[in-house]
């Protein structure tokens, strides 16, 4: 995989002060993808998912040509969060019914995992982990989980209410060099073990856009900039990324592309020169 020159752009202002901001980051346009999205996300492979209005998931790899297609739309109603890291098994949240659907490569059903079958009603954040499972985390009693293709729990942390003041309640989950991170943007990225050992937190707040790169490197959102956070020296950097950034809805890196989500509904892909 190449390497993205935008994670290299971070690591040479290592010798720079703890922030720099309003430098800018060239991006050069490379396609756009017509549409009412609703939403999307990418694999490490380059491959994008894009969710219709309808919920219907398209497939398209790098070079922006239809590879497969999810239509069954109504079973469950509309998709809450899909995970892309592991590109052979994409895993479509659905919240409202607390079910996974799991589809292979080229978006056929492998299974569904209800979760409410081990009475887990409320989860917000679900994630691929490193070992082929999934881990979640169970609102009702504020535990980090991991089940497998059955729903059945395989490992559960103590209670977050036992460990934290204030319980962090994540948006997003991350597994990533061996750790596993939650964000909550009300207090921030949280760093456990894959035994749901509690390790650090990063005071990273009200950020969209988040993405753990990996243990060294997070990237995120704000108003007006791109952020590049650098935990283990604490280094964060603020990048321009163009003039007309406030209308992307979302927007996310992958390699040396950033794809973004257009308020309109369109999805404009990015390079770094």
């Amino acid at each position: 995989m190449r390497i993205s020159l935008f994670i290299i752009l971070f690591f040479a202002c290592s010798s720079i002060a703890f922030s720099q901001k309003d430098s800018n980051l060239s991006l050069i346009p490379d396609q756009t993808i017509k549409g009412k999205y609703q939403a999307f996300t990418t694999d490490n492979l380059g491959n994008l998912y894009l969710v219709t209005s309808s919920n219907q998931i398209k497939k398209l790899n790098d070079k922006g040509d239809s590879i497969a297609v999810y239509n069954d739309v109504k079973r469950y109603g509309n998709i809450s969060f899909i995970d892309a890291s592991n590109p052979l098994k994409l895993l479509v949240y659905y919240k409202d019914f607390a079910t996974v659907v799991v589809l292979d490569r080229l978006l056929n059903v492998r299974n569904t995992i209800d979760l409410r079958k081990q009475e887990i009603f409320q989860v917000q954040a679900i994630a691929s982990s490193y070992d082929g499972a999934l881990w979640l985390f169970d609102e009702q009693n504020s535990k980090i989980k991991r089940v497998d293709d059955y729903g059945k729990v395989i490992m559960e942390s103590t209670d977050f209410r036992m460990i934290f003041d204030e319980t962090p309640q994540p948006q997003l989950l991350f597994d990533r060099d061996g750790q596993l991170y939650l964000y909550d943007s009300s207090k921030g990225v949280f760093v456990f073990d894959y035994y749901g050992a509690f390790k650090n937190k990063y005071s990273f707040k009200n950020y969209t856009d988040l993405q753990i790169i990996d243990k060294n490197t997070i990237t995120a959102r704000n108003t007006n900039n791109l952020i590049l956070y650098k935990p283990l020296t604490l280094q964060m950097d603020y990048f321009n990324i163009m003039q007309s950034k406030n209308k992307f809805a979302n927007i996310r890196f992958t390699g040396n592309r950033l794809y973004a989500l257009t308020t309109n509904g369109d999805i404009e892909i990015y390079h770094t020169p």
